[in-house]
């Protein structure tokens, strides 16, 4: 058999995609990154360009990707043991590094336990699926992220309640709502939204969900994938729980965001952690990450922890007030807060195009973000301030905003 008909019926898709104005464009192939040089932070080679780039879309954003620390690290890590783990954690992909690893970012977040995952959005289906029974309601904020809609999917709870985002309120009602459809609740959020860079009041969220634990026969589980959280604030870089002074049951992390490395990790009691051992298949046949980058993350915590993760994290802190206050200065809208997502609200498909154009043939890297990927009316440019990034690099991506304004 051929796959003449498949291919014709999937042509016809991405087609019907790209005639909707809904279809991703061409990768962009970086081809080399080159240092800082003078007043600027690094710049990058992108294939089928001539200018160098300013990379203002990297989730990068504790700039650590290219730290000489952490490329020794996980050079080291690689030459003691080898370049991938070669079995599943339960066979014999388990090695001390691990362990190592695991340990920190508990103690990193205040857990008992803490368990890796080949990456952050794994992390979220390996997690929340083995969570929910049949007798299980899932509520969840309108706009989480995309692994968490799929989590629930794969799930299948016994029922779900999708509130209003960010909206307390309507979360005690759906709350309410809930009570007598099932044994167990489970209530998950992002921490940080990474298409607007606002965050869910874990306070106000925790408090709420507390109300209702006494409802249900297993209790209210609050979840939180805080991947653009962890290491992007907060004064010490531990994320939404510090910005807010609360802590979830269960804290979501990845390790491929601020930390520039690679991988996902959960936090929580031993008991969970025991359990999603026993029960989560994307950890069970899936091989760990590989030890140099086990390594790197420790190297990364290490630096994080020290008199210099603190003040990348108040740089970036600047700039990213620097850029936010530059925006709205020439006229444009934002979603203020302190976190480094900083998007460029368009609210047209056409002019978002037409804007990051311009962005590209300046020099600039921003990632345009239309429906199905934001609600309509909510087109969008996001912005990610790296720790890497200068006073003078904010100042040029300002400067073309402006120019583009008055052009």
């Amino acid at each position: 058999m051929s796959l003449e008909k498949l291919n014709k019926a999937l042509t016809a898709h991405v087609n019907g995609l790209k005639e909707k104005g809904t279809a991703k464009g061409a990768e962009m192939v970086i081809t080399k990154v080159l240092p800082p040089k003078g007043a600027n932070g690094p710049r990058y080679v992108v294939e089928g360009y001539k200018q160098e780039f300013i990379k203002m879309n990297s989730n990068s954003y504790l700039g650590l990707s290219m730290h000489p620390a952490v490329i020794h690290a996980e050079e080291e890590g690689t030459k003691t043991y080898g370049v991938g783990p070669g079995a599943v954690r339960f066979i014999s992909g388990t090695h001390k590094p691990h362990i190592e690893l695991e340990n920190r970012l508990a103690k990193f977040h205040g857990r008992e336990s803490g368990m890796i995952f080949s990456s952050a959005y794994v992390t979220s289906l390996g997690v929340i699926t083995p969570l929910v029974t049949e007798t299980t309601v899932i509520v969840s904020d309108e706009l989480n992220h995309n692994c968490i809609i799929n989590a629930m999917k794969l799930a299948r709870p016994a029922a779900k309640m999708i509130y209003k985002h960010n909206d307390m309120a309507d979360l005690e009602a759906k709350m309410n709502d809930a009570v007598g459809k099932g044994t167990r609740c489970i209530v998950v959020t992002d921490g940080v939204f990474s298409m607007r860079g606002d965050y869910c009041p874990f306070d106000q969220f925790v408090k709420i969900c507390e109300k209702f634990n006494d409802k249900f026969e297993d209790g209210v589980t609050t979840v939180a994938d805080d991947s653009h959280g962890v290491g992007a604030y907060g004064a010490t870089g531990r994320g939404t729980e510090e910005v807010t002074g609360a802590k979830v049951d269960i804290i979501i992390g990845t390790l491929g965001k601020a930390f520039g490395v690679n991988g996902g990790y959960v936090v929580a009691s031993k008991t969970v952690t025991d359990f999603l051992r026993q029960t989560a298949p994307m950890y069970i046949y899936s091989n760990p990450i590989t030890l140099g980058e086990t390594v790197a993350v420790l190297k990364v915590l290490d630096i994080l922890e020290s008199e210099e993760g603190l003040k990348r994290i108040k740089h970036l802190s600047e700039m990213t007030a620097r850029f936010e206050k530059g925006l709205v200065d020439n006229g444009y809208e934002t979603i203020p807060g302190p976190h480094p997502v900083t998007p460029l609200m368009v609210r047209d498909t056409q002019k978002t195009a037409d804007i990051v154009k311009w962005l590209t043939d300046h020099g600039v890297l921003g990632t345009g973000l239309n429906y199905p990927v934001v609600p309509k009316g909510s087109e969008e440019i996001r912005f990610q301030l790296n720790a890497d990034h200068t006073a003078a690099d904010v100042d040029y991506v300002i400067d073309v905003l402006k120019k583009y304004k008055n052009k």
